[in-house]
């Protein structure tokens, strides 16, 4: 009997998933574990496994497609089985019973209408812990053992409980820093998916009201409007087929499949750095498939130039050119890490009032100490490397720039974790350097190159990316002088360095050439005065100025 494969929820926080690259097509054979895709959440690129064995009979989403949680992906079944009557259904969404469905949604509308007021809980400053959806036919998990209890201090990324599921034991994580404040089922309790494991929040709060709220929610209707929200997504999944996009006259059709362009990832990067429209190149590969030689000796068609007219006399003519080219716009989907970007800084950019103060720093002391440092480091010290020490002296002497804002509340830490901003292809990830102002430049220089080559392979652990006191964003290696940064909330700062420019400055009454970096600390006002930023980046300067300082 033919199963259908749903958006497994991979993480608490997950609502969609876009899948990365289809490893199957149609009408391959497939065994329980095979991976069948990979899928673009919100934390990270995770592999989708099949739980069935038989044949790939249908596949309802096309590559860089969201798909929400429990929406449609795929169809597993035996070969030649008809499946038709099953997609007809899962399209009409249920229309068989959907009469009564509203008659009972319209009555107990009706009757919920009034009954109840809806708790307020904007004020409680904790977080419900839900049974996620670990596997996509897991509708229940089992509490294997707790590994907290309440009372106990949690970090983001802690392991609160190992959770049974129909597929494996797995970890259940706190994606929330706060104390465990409840503990709902016992060791050996079954818990369905969504419903309440845990609370995690500040001491004191009111998780009962937040607990009786989420009760009130679930009970008013609230699971017959997500049904029929997951059943409209599932629907969506299934009808939406890609549109076919009108082709110049002298394309072979043989290089599309369904509308999408069949080309190895290469050519689609040498098409893309070319700014060649593949839609004009005839594939030479298996099935009309566009490879790399194809993109580097296509020639687009050209207009021969026309001769302008004379204008007479003896004066010379101009001969205009005529450019034949065609417009073409590229829709690009957003993938999981850039929309998570996209939330953060909006939410930094719109909610904390920031403000700017900019230095300039005379680096000649430091590009010298620099020289002498490499002779003897084990690893080669960069100045960003001598940028993330000088700033955790200067964050020790001024420990009010070390600050976060959350929840109408200033947190002065006492530990200096600062992030390092590290660009990758797909988007921004900021590692942190835990302790950094107890480390030696050296140790610095080795665990930020570390972070920095993971960061770009998309292998960092979840707990690397967390907890900064402090950031730093350097793009001195591309070229740019001076720009400002947003900042990399909660923390209440970040500094944005440039690059290192020569330059004339006055030394001893003379003019004589000079090495000077500008660097520009972002604050929260809420959080952080303007007479204070000036303060941190004065002692900054004098600790780049005077590279010995640092090492004190």
């Amino acid at each position: 009997m033919a199963e259908v494969i749903r958006m497994p929820k991979m993480s608490d926080t997950m609502e969609e998933g876009v899948i990365a690259s289809w490893l199957v097509k149609e009408g391959d054979k497939v065994s329980s574990g095979d991976i069948l895709a990979e899928v673009e959440t919100d934390k990270a690129t995770m592999e989708l496994e099949s739980f069935e064995d038989g044949v790939l009979l249908h596949i309802g989403v096309q590559e860089k497609d969201a798909v929400p949680v429990d929406g449609v992906i795929a169809i597993i079944g035996e070969k030649g089985e008809d499946i038709s009557g099953l997609l007809k259904d899962l399209e009409s969404g249920g229309s068989d019973n959907g009469s009564s469905e509203k008659k009972e949604e319209s009555s107990e509308s009706s009757d919920d209408s009034g009954s109840e007021e809806e708790i307020d809980t904007s004020d409680i400053n904790a977080n419900l812990i839900l049974m996620p959806k670990m596997s996509d036919t897991m509708e229940e998990g089992t509490i294997a053992s707790w590994l907290k209890k309440e009372g106990d201090e949690v970090s983001s990324g802690d392991v609160l409980a190992e959770v049974e599921t129909d597929k494996a034991t797995m970890e259940l994580e706190a994606y929330e820093d706060g104390t465990l404040l409840y503990i709902g089922p016992k060791e050996g309790d079954a818990v369905p998916v969504d419903d309440i494991i845990a609370v995690i929040g500040e001491k004191g709060a009111d998780y009962e009201s937040l607990i009786k709220a989420h009760k009130q929610k679930s009970s008013g209707g609230g699971e017959k409007k997500e049904e029929k929200k997951e059943e409209k997504s599932a629907k969506d999944a299934l009808a939406e087929a890609p549109k076919q996009e009108s082709k110049p006259s002298g394309t072979e059709q043989s290089s599309t499949s369904n509308g999408r362009i069949l080309a190895s990832p290469l050519a689609k990067k040498i098409a893309s750095d070319k700014g060649i429209d593949l839609n004009q190149v005839n594939g030479s590969g298996d099935n009309g498939r566009i490879i790399k030689k194809d993109v580097e000796n296509f020639t687009p068609q050209q207009a021969a130039p026309q001769q302008a007219a004379a204008s007479g006399g003896d004066e010379k003519s101009l001969n205009i050119p005529q450019v034949v080219g065609q417009e073409h716009t590229e829709e690009v989907k957003l993938s999981q890490m850039r929309k998570a970007i996209g939330r953060t800084v909006s939410n930094s950019k719109f909610s904390a009032p920031h403000f700017y103060v900019t230095m300039e720093i005379n680096m000649d002391k430091a590009i010298e100490a620099r020289k002498s440092l490499n002779e003897l480091s084990p690893v080669k010290i960069s100045f960003n490397d001598m940028v993330v020490k000088a700033t955790a002296a200067a964050l020790r002497q001024h420990p009010d720039i070390n600050s976060s804002y959350k929840d109408d509340k200033v947190y002065k830490h006492s530990h200096i974790n600062i992030g390092v901003a590290v660009a990758i292809p797909e988007g921004l990830v900021i590692p942190v350097v835990k302790f950094a102002d107890s480390k030696s430049l050296s140790h610095l220089s080795a665990e930020i190159k570390d972070l920095g080559g993971r960061a770009k392979d998309r292998k960092l652990e979840q707990d690397e990316m967390q907890g900064a006191t402090f950031s730093i964003s350097n793009l001195g290696m591309f070229g740019v002088e001076e720009f400002t940064a947003i900042i990399n909330g909660p923390a209440a700062c970040i500094l944005a360095v440039g690059g290192i420019k020569q330059v004339p400055v006055v030394k001893d009454g003379e003019i004589k050439i000079g090495n000077t970096m500008k660097v520009t600390l972002s604050s929260d006002h809420r959080v952080v005065d303007g007479a204070i930023g000036a303060a941190f980046l004065k002692t900054l300067k004098g600790l780049l100025e005077d590279p010995v300082r640092i090492l004190i």
